[in-house]
């Protein structure tokens, strides 16, 4: 009998194996009423993926009672992810709770790895959710709103906090900035001893003395303040009014006038038609009303003959008569003998063309009647003689 029970331990002891190792560093990650739980966890001895996690709560009253043991909530039943989100559990902001983690890896367990967690005491504090600044003169207003629980509720409904305000101006020397502060409870705070027109920023933070907790500061919000108005700005706003208030009046008055001077001269023109056009898109002389063309209506394409001449240029002649013309000296007779025969030869052909109308050859019995009576038409024709007389007698 001894045997087979040390037997059986042994193989218990078998099966068992190694202990499967807990979560460790266990912290809270928070902000207002936004908890999370996270943690590490040790993965030399079994493989990551096969491992899964397991996080309950209970109230810290409830492990305290000597009456009946604590039931136990369940957040997160075997999650792979390391981390374990409880905003919805409906953890009260006052209350103190007990937070624990086991590991889970095929059908063993590790041991539970327990946090206290208080959401007053270590939740952090949000800043304001917005910050809106307005000028008022001199100084400005600064418009806080409160920051906001998960479920957007103000965060004054559960702790009592008020508001550390930063602000400061811009100089241009970046090393003369100084800073001031001002702690106000309200949503509405106005900065006072501020200098006209000069720019100003401000960041808030969140505070809460109770457990001396106080949020990050909100991003700079700038804006430049006002003052009194000087005389030269005044003047220009009062000459810039007259003007604008001119020009409305002239487009009020003046308007109507132009748009009925082109309705008239786009409707009736004051040009009118030639009389031989109304003759054609008048239904009569005496009417007004033009005639409507239609394509269909019969018309007569009106077409005449354009003859186009260009202006006759007068014509110079100048005639030489043979007999006329002296006899060159007789030492110079056989030198000019060629060029008085040239020239006799264009006489011809001038006489040729008054004569005949053209420059054709001029014939031997041409030449004739030219040296015999020095000019053409002698004995032949009169009136050609007479036209040349005439023409001469217009070309000089």
């Amino acid at each position: 009998m001894e045997i087979k029970i040390d037997c059986i331990a042994v193989t218990t002891l078998a099966a068992v194996g190694p202990e499967l190792a807990p979560p460790r560093d266990l912290i809270m990650i928070t902000l207002n009423t936004n908890y999370a739980l996270s943690w590490d966890w040790d993965q030399n001895h079994t493989e990551s993926h096969a491992v899964t996690f397991t996080t309950q709560y209970v109230g810290k009253y409830k492990l305290e009672s000597q009456k009946t043991s604590p039931n136990w909530s369940t957040a997160c039943e075997a999650k792979s992810r390391r981390s374990c989100d409880l905003t919805m559990r409906g953890l009260n902001y006052h209350g103190i709770y007990v937070l624990r983690v086991r590991a889970n890896a095929n059908g063993h367990h590790s041991k539970w790895v327990q946090l206290e967690f208080c959401p007053d005491k270590d939740a952090a504090l949000g800043p304001p959710a917005k910050v809106d600044l307005a000028p008022a003169g001199s100084d400005l207003d600064v418009f806080i709103s409160e920051p906001l629980t998960s479920i957007n509720t103000s965060m004054k409904e559960l702790s009592k906090m008020y508001y550390h305000i930063l602000y400061w101006d811009h100089p241009e020397d970046s090393k003369a900035l100084r800073t001031q502060t001002l702690s106000s409870e309200a949503k509405l705070v106005t900065l006072p001893g501020l200098k006209a027109w000069t720019l100003y920023c401000v960041s808030i933070q969140s505070c809460n003395d109770f457990y001396n907790k106080s949020s990050s500061f909100t991003s700079p919000q700038c804006m430049e303040t006002e003052g009194n108005t000087p005389w030269w700005q005044i003047i220009l706003y009062f000459v810039g009014s007259l003007v604008i208030f001119f020009l409305v009046m002239l487009l009020i008055l003046c308007g109507p006038f132009w748009c009925y001077k082109t309705l008239k001269a786009k409707l009736y023109p004051s040009n009118q038609l030639p009389p031989h056009f109304k003759e054609y898109l008048y239904d009569s002389r005496s009417s007004d009303i033009p005639r409507l063309l239609t394509p269909g209506s019969e018309s007569e394409l009106l077409c005449d003959n354009v003859i186009i001449c260009a202006e006759p240029t007068a014509l110079e002649i100048h005639i030489f008569r043979p007999d006329a013309m002296a006899a060159p000296p007789s030492d110079l007779k056989s030198d000019t003998s060629g060029r008085h025969s040239r020239q006799q030869q264009q006489q011809w052909r001038l006489w040729s063309f008054i004569y005949w109308g053209n420059l054709q050859p001029v014939t031997a019995q041409q030449q004739s009647n030219l040296h015999r009576n020095g000019r053409p038409g002698a004995g032949k024709d009169a009136g050609n003689d007479s036209r040349a007389r005439d023409i001469t007698s217009d070309s000089r």
